[in-house]
């Protein structure tokens, strides 16, 4: 299969990657014990849980959704900018095409 038929190149799937692990990471900060009927645990109220985990969540989402929607470059728009490389190999094409 051609690479230039993806929709996805490398740099998708990598910030893909990443906003899934900050998703778990948000999950797990979410994690523990609760309240039974037998026993009343505060815990389950803390800033982490209730503030903290949900944003950390929400931002891997939005990474998540950003890596979705990313464009990836193609061939042409990395050619478009030559280095001094580049530079020196076409002014040597330009030579040889006038000669």
């Amino acid at each position: 299969m051609d690479r230039r038929n993806l929709a996805f190149d490398r740099t998708n799937f990598i910030l893909l990657a990443i906003g899934f692990a900050i998703v778990v990471i948000g999950f797990i900060l979410m994690s523990g014990g609760g309240s039974t009927e037998q026993a009343y645990h505060a815990d389950i109220f803390s800033a982490r849980r209730i503030k903290v985990a949900p944003v950390v969540c929400f931002i891997g989402f939005i990474s998540m959704i950003y890596a979705v929607i990313r464009k990836p470059k193609s061939d042409a728009e990395s050619v478009a900018v030559p280095g001094e490389a580049g530079r020196e190999a076409m002014s040597e094409v330009s030579e040889t095409e006038n000669n």
